[in-house]
């Protein structure tokens, strides 16, 4: 049996319009070839479809069943095509994203809000973790895009691991000290001034980033001293809160206003902390293409 989605629209307009001809001019075709699929369809269903007479014609039975029938079939592809190319849009679907949690101190909430209101239907999951985490989540399909800072990976180990990097969010490090610190009394400080500090800084193992910050110390022309380290920057605030060291932080951070911290700029070649977002290279998917979109508007619009 070959039956097509044609026929069934020809038969539907003809027991809708009750008339061969006006059903014709309503597809815009001559009514030969409308008559002709009518046939072909009866012939495919081994049934009669419509009593014909010379003054007029009805539906059978089996006529009336499969106006209902066709009716709901067409208008559920209907349904299912305007759904498909809503997917193919980005605008139906679910999307994933891993993230550093100083990164929600940033602009990132905002972006979140921005896609959530241009794509309603998406859903979307925050998964907070830290950069290795988030490799592997990508690299597993566990996560659709993620979130780290400085430093950037190098393009051929990006490129093996079949991802891509792009900068999202230019931002620089400043210093979190306690407020009664001496050097808190200043504008801004230059790298070197803690020298000889108390270090605070996240596990020199959980990322690159705090060994990143490590080597700009060493740049700078001084080795700090690590005095305590920890997984979250809300703890090393907090040993900074209580006079304990100091840390070197995201600028965003100072949006807190951690008690008893003051985030100070740092004056010359201060380290950065850009944020950068990952994704798979090859990965064509409709919601990470409708997302980087809205982080990138002028470089990724439809020509």
């Amino acid at each position: 049996m070959s039956i097509d989605l044609k026929q069934l629209k020809y038969f539907l307009a003809v027991a809708e319009e009750k008339s061969f001809s006006r059903a014709a001019e309503r597809l815009h075709i001559s009514q030969p070839p409308l008559s002709q699929q009518i046939m072909k369809l009866e012939s495919e269903l081994g049934v009669r479809l419509f009593t014909r007479t010379t003054r007029s014609f009805e539906l059978t039975v089996a006529g009336k069943a499969l106006m209902a029938e066709a009716a709901e079939l067409l208008t559920k592809m209907r349904m299912t095509i305007d759904t498909i190319r809503q997917i193919d849009r980005g605008e139906v679907g679910r999307l994933r994203v891993g993230i550093v949690g100083s990164a929600m101190w940033g602009p990132i909430p905002r972006l979140l809000e921005q896609f959530q209101s241009q794509f309603p239907r998406v859903t979307w999951t925050i998964h907070e973790m830290g950069p290795n985490d988030q490799w592997e989540a990508l690299r597993n399909r566990q996560i659709d895009v993620g979130f780290w800072r400085e430093p950037r990976i190098e393009p051929e180990v990006l490129k093996q691991a079949n991802l891509r990097q792009d900068l999202c969010f230019p931002e620089n490090v400043c210093v979190a000290m306690n407020e009664q610190h001496p050097l808190a009394a200043q504008e801004a400080i230059e790298l070197r001034d803690i020298a000889g500090e108390p270090m605070l800084t996240l596990h020199l193992t959980q990322s690159a980033e705090p060994r990143y910050l490590i080597q700009c110390c060493v740049n700078a022309g001084f080795e700090p001293t690590i005095f305590q380290e920890a997984a979250e920057p809300q703890t090393l605030l907090a040993m900074v809160g209580a006079g304990l060291g100091v840390a070197l932080l995201p600028e965003t951070t100072g949006r807190i206003g951690w008690p008893g911290v003051k985030f100070m700029p740092i004056r010359t070649n201060a380290p950065s902390a850009n944020l950068y977002i990952s994704y798979l290279a090859q990965d064509d998917a409709p919601v990470v293409r409708a997302f980087l979109k809205i982080l990138f508007p002028e470089e990724r619009q439809t020509p």
